[in-house]
């Protein structure tokens, strides 16, 4: 298919993005499940990734991110306009109303009383106090913990109103207090020592109060989750949504064609005309929040305490980012679902400026970058060299990702025509977020998935996530000038000085060059024609999977077996919290 076919693809189908985009939030109430006729079935999402936990503060994939939002609730969730500064268009989840005090340095939540975990546990805003105590103590190591760096504290002011303290007033107090915490069971996990939290059963296995709870994980299988019927805010409209895990992309999306899924959420260039071709499947494109990038390690991998004898250069890192084509790298993977990207940003981010100066592709530039830094080849091999060490690096990229895998390949060809010579390791996804974690690299193909707010920024490039147990700086990029700039972006109240403070904090790490910032995704999901999509927002196609339905005759027996022969368990009963499966292995894009 061609660039322009694609496009036209793209526009053929955004009338139905619109419409979906459009509807309305009808996950309040006990009228949420919609007329009898439009209650029942399974939808089964292909996937060639799964989740590494389900435990809200330690999820660090997407994949899990999925899964979690739809077992636990926020206090309130997000209106489809992203707005993140105030309350407006925020809608109830578990707390059912919210009270700003007078000086708006604090937020009194009064959850729902109804509100029930899923072996039958009230809900108390205890529940709320643990869950911000286990997001920000480091013991329990957080990624998301900068997240919520302006929340001072949680008190409980009775049993069901907990209040929000804040370190200061600032724009986006709200949506730090309900977008970033999904509430957790205090009843459940108060007995578990946090440094083992990851390991607990119940990571593998959890209680929700959200709208579906857990069933089973086969891992490498699938993931079920079945409806929660007797859910305060009424059960979903579908009876069950199951992820089948697939061994790699092609096998996904075989799945998909053959029938045996009835949704994938990526589709590539390539896959476009069988598509258009199919008759039972439509494409669903929908805004994506998500970018990929090289990232160096800025300290030795092998002593911390020490710069990186290559990337804790800034004019070599410069130099790397000159000699990659971004351009050209996009369009031989991407075709025209990605845009080269603008940084650590994507455009949907109120912040984003596509003015932000670049540092260009020029190869002849970069190799004379090089050569003053000492980096010669000086014995006519191809690869530079400087006090008897050779400009090599390996980078890894995890197998299950055939675009980061292909861009790899394309970069280590690129970096060659400057003298460096990379060394590809591709690695199964388990131990590729073993390596990032324990930062054990010398460079990585990584990605990221973004928030509304690009205050989210801090989660991956500031001082404090290179510093923090379970950080999500995994280069140790530290810039003060830089942390300075996102946090007085974080709390300026005016939007336009706001905006102002981001760019230069962009501006500052684009020049810095801890990363190369190669794409932005523009996605096309492809979902069977019955079903009934609805809530498919840019930051999560997954939002509104409650609200999706298929007609009663429309709808396909699916046998609880799993996809390779594994005997179903039953689902999680109330007063158990448990179930029979098997405890997953971690996993994801």
């Amino acid at each position: 298919m061609s660039l322009s076919s694609h496009r036209a693809l793209l526009l053929a189908a955004g009338a139905a993005l619109t419409v979906l985009g459009c509807r309305g939030d009808r996950s309040q109430g006990a009228d949420a499940s919609g007329a009898a006729g439009d209650v029942g079935g399974t939808v089964v999402i292909a996937s060639s990734s799964e989740a590494d936990l389900l435990l809200p503060p330690l999820v660090e994939t997407i994949d899990g991110k999925k899964a979690i939002d739809l077992l636990f609730d926020q206090l309130a969730r997000i209106g489809p306009e992203l707005n993140t500064i105030g309350d407006r268009g925020f809608t109830p989840q578990l707390a059912e109303r919210w009270t700003w005090a007078p000086d708006s340095l604090s937020i009194a939540f009064h959850l729902n009383p109804k509100a029930r975990w899923h072996d039958g546990v009230p809900v108390r805003a205890g529940d709320v106090r643990f869950t911000y105590a286990l997001y920000t103590d480091p013991t329990v190591g957080s990624p998301h913990a900068p997240n919520v760096a302006d929340i001072d504290s949680v008190t409980v002011r009775d049993s069901l109103t907990a209040v929000f303290w804040f370190k200061r007033r600032f724009p986006e107090q709200f949506f730090q207090a309900v977008y970033q915490m999904s509430i957790v069971p205090e009843h459940l996990l108060a007995g578990e020592p946090r440094a083992s939290l990851r390991t607990s059963r119940f990571a593998r296995q959890p209680v929700g109060s959200g709208r579906f709870r857990f069933a089973r994980w086969v891992p490498g299988q699938t993931l079920e989750l079945v409806a929660d019927t007797a859910n305060y805010r009424g059960r979903p409209k579908l009876d069950r949504v199951m992820w089948a895990i697939a061994p790699d992309y092609t096998a996904a999306t075989t799945k998909l064609f053959a029938g045996e899924a009835d949704f994938f959420e990526t589709m590539r260039p390539e896959q476009l005309p069988e598509l258009a071709r199919n008759a039972s499947l439509k494409a669903v494109p929908r805004p994506a929040l998500e970018t990929g990038f090289l990232q160096f390690n800025l300290r030795d991998p092998k002593a911390r305490t020490r710069p990186n004898a290559i990337f804790g250069d800034r004019a070599v890192r410069r130099a790397l980012t000159m000699a990659i084509d971004r351009q050209s790298l996009v369009r031989s993977v991407f075709d025209s679902l990605a845009y080269p990207s603008l940084g650590p940003l994507v455009r949907a981010q109120a912040s984003a400026d596509t003015t932000l100066p670049q540092i260009p592709f020029d190869l002849a530039a970069a190799r004379a970058t090089l050569d003053s830094t000492g980096w010669r080849d000086a014995d006519g091999d191809g690869v530079r060299e400087k006090d008897g060490r050779r400009l090599s690096f390996s980078l890894l990229a995890p197998t299950s990702s055939r675009n980061r895998m292909r861009l790899a390949v394309l970069i280590q060809e690129q970096l060659k025509q400057a003298g460096v010579e990379v060394r590809l390791e591709p690695l199964e996804f388990a131990t590729f977020m073993t390596r990032l974690n324990q930062r054990e690299f010398d460079a990585v193909m990584g990605t990221f998935g973004w928030d509304p707010s690009p205050g989210v920024i801090r989660q991956a490039w500031s001082g404090d996530a290179a510093r923090a147990k379970g950080g999500g700086n995994y280069g140790f990029y530290v810039n003060p000038a830089f942390d300075a700039e996102v946090d007085s972006a974080i709390v300026e109240a005016n939007p336009e000085t706001s905006k102002a403070h981001y760019r230069r904090a962009y501006e500052i790490i684009i020049a810095d060059a801890p990363a190369v910032w190669i794409y932005e995704l523009r996605q096309i999901a492809a979902a069977h024609k019955r079903i009934q999509l609805a809530g498919v927002r840019a930051d999560a196609w997954w939002a509104g999977i409650d609200d999706w339905s298929i007609p009663a005759d429309q709808r396909i027996p699916r046998d609880r077996i799993g996809l390779r022969g594994a005997p179903a368990a039953a689902p999680a009963m109330p007063g158990t919290g448990t179930t029979a499966s098997v405890a997953g292995t971690p996993g994801g894009r």
